[in-house]
């Protein structure tokens, strides 16, 4: 049985899912896991574009940033230096915050999701997450809580947009059922109980980290 799995967080701009990727890793090291934890966009020169476009630095239509989340995520995935597979064959439990089903919601209120689905083909013959974990908040408290943590909004941050690919995160999740491993998880609660949950439905995988 393998002992490093890949872990894949999802959730709207606001849930908490970064707070609990680093507590997720923070448990596994404390038991004796190798634990590398990442997120997307990436920080290499094309996740710097795309981070230039969410803080209105840069314009790009749509189907160009979901163009460039794509190159993204395959150099995340394959660069030889600290890619995603890389990662897990020297052994590392992988964690990231984000990954293509974040393009599935997000990119699809602006387009069809089989064309996104489709784009990110790759990536996903490439690498599966061995779970999804969906923190879920409702659209208003992920207002509230970008609202309290930030002086400004990046792109996708308005409760119409955060309602829309709420819904269309559910709508990947049911497409996707019979493929995908997934997660769902109550996020309008405190980091600990969530933190708990999330360590439950680890222990509770086909394959579970040992």
């Amino acid at each position: 049985m393998r002992k490093n799995v890949f872990i894949a967080f999802e959730g709207i701009d606001g849930s908490g899912k970064t707070t609990q990727v680093k507590m997720l890793a923070q448990r596994l090291m404390e038991s004796g896991h190798k634990v590398h934890a990442t997120s997307e966009p990436t920080d290499s020169p094309i996740g710097k574009m795309i981070r230039s476009v969410f803080r209105h630095d840069m314009k790009a239509d749509h189907r160009t940033i979901a163009g460039l989340f794509v190159a993204d995520r395959l150099h995340h995935l394959l660069n030889e230096t600290d890619g995603i597979m890389k990662k897990l064959e020297e052994g590392y439990t992988v964690i990231t915050d984000r990954y293509y089903f974040s393009s599935y919601a997000y990119h699809s209120v602006h387009m069809p999701m089989q064309w996104v689905i489709e784009s990110n083909a790759m990536s996903a013959s490439i690498l599966r997450p061995d779970l999804n974990v969906f923190i879920d908040v409702t659209p208003e408290n992920a207002m509230k809580r970008i609202q309290a943590g930030r002086d400004s909004r990046e792109m996708y941050e308005t409760l119409e947009n955060l309602t829309q690919v709420r819904a269309k995160y559910f709508e990947a999740f049911e497409k996707m059922k019979g493929e995908e491993k997934v997660a769902l998880i109550d996020g309008n609660r405190s980091s600990d109980a969530v933190a708990r949950d999330v360590m439950e439905a680890l222990a509770s995988m086909q394959q579970p980290i040992s």
